[in-house]
């Protein structure tokens, strides 16, 4: 995961606090953002690591070694996503090359398991469709970890842009540029990665959009993609390492967007999501170039109200959440049909 996936680990339940169950879980995928994402639901107690699968043999020790870490025990190390599906499992937790996405979780959902994905669901809509109404016939839940709705502030920025309190919303400005490229070969190969710097940055800040004005409709889409400095005038030509595009909701408002990968921006990244009102705004800004460090400010002229600042153990919150979910209930939840507007934008800045 490009954006630098934290390393932060999301904290254990409150004394006194217990679960009536634990979630038991097969991990798919156990690089950096899998490994992280692992750690922090069974250091949190709210899952039970059972099963690991990587194809790389390094990457399944690793995880084992963290498993038994948070006193987990030894989970089962096994070749592949079919041995994995053939265990004990409440839900499957994916973090494998973005062009596996789909079809594997259907292949979860399909056994009876909840899945919970990195991000993207699918590489397309009419992919990211098709795992969403499986996982509504068989009524499983599922859910993607977009991860900056669950930052410290970011629930109340949302609430803020919903309430009205910052009057009418009419402009929002989007910014992910990281100084670094993807340091996996796979992202560079499009049957893979499914895109360039927009599939995997810009699509954080799409949802972050989308979830906090309640998902309205999106009327209008116009997008620039560069590679290497130059314009892509046939986006499947390359994979765009800059990217800029603008928004029209049918709220009136319009968003601009603008992403890249290995920008010389004097930072190690540069990320902020800005909504303007007619009466203030809200602003998550990263700090100092940090990946994992963030402030929200609610802002009404020149003055600032700080809503959050670090320290903030955010990294394995949005795992932790589902897995306790799927142990009390690992019914369908109809916030998953979100999920396919999401890819939906991304198909549109790609004029797919």
């Amino acid at each position: 995961m490009s954006e630098m996936a934290t390393p932060l680990r999301s904290p254990a339940l409150r004394d006194g606090e217990r679960l009536a169950r634990r979630a038991r879980l097969g991990f798919l995928g156990v690089g950096w953002i899998g490994l992280s994402r692992m750690r922090a639901a069974a250091e949190s107690g709210a899952a039970e690591v059972v099963c690991i699968a990587d194809a790389a043999p390094e990457s399944s020790a690793r995880a084992v070694q963290a498993a038994l870490a948070a006193m987990q025990g030894q989970p089962r190390t096994v070749s592949g996503l079919e041995e994995l599906l053939e265990q004990e499992l409440d839900g499957v937790v994916i973090a494998t090359p973005s062009g596996q996405h789909a079809s594997q979780a259907i292949a979860a959902l399909t056994r009876g398991l909840a899945v919970f994905c990195q991000k993207p669901l699918a590489t397309s809509a009419a992919d990211a469709r098709r795992v969403v109404a499986t996982a509504r016939a068989l009524d499983r839940r599922l859910e993607v970890d977009f991860c900056y709705r669950t930052l410290a502030g970011v629930p109340e920025l949302a609430r803020l842009v919903r309430s009205g309190e910052l009057g009418e919303v009419f402009a929002v400005d989007l910014t992910f540029h990281n100084a670094y490229g993807p340091d996996k070969s796979w992202f560079y190969d499009r049957g893979q990665s499914g895109g360039g710097c927009v599939m995997d940055l810009g699509i954080h800040l799409v949802d972050l959009l989308l979830w906090a004005l309640g998902f309205p409709a999106v009327e209008e889409v116009r997008s620039r993609l560069y590679a290497e400095g130059r314009p892509l005038l046939e986006p499947a030509s390359a994979l765009e390492d800059y990217a800029v595009a603008q928004l029209q909701l049918a709220t009136g408002a319009v968003a601009r967007l603008a992403c890249s990968w290995r920008l010389p921006a004097g930072r190690d990244a540069v990320i902020e999501a800005a909504f303007y009102g007619t009466r203030g705004s809200v602003i998550l800004r990263n700090v100092n170039g940090s990946f994992y460090e963030f402030t929200v400010e609610h802002c009404e002229g020149t003055r600032r109200r700080i809503l959050a600042q670090p320290p903030d153990d955010w990294g394995g919150r949005a795992i932790c959440a589902w897995a306790q979910r799927v142990a009390e209930d690992a019914a369908y939840d109809p916030a998953a049909e979100r999920l396919v507007a999401v890819a939906a934008v991304l198909d549109r800045i790609y004029a797919r």
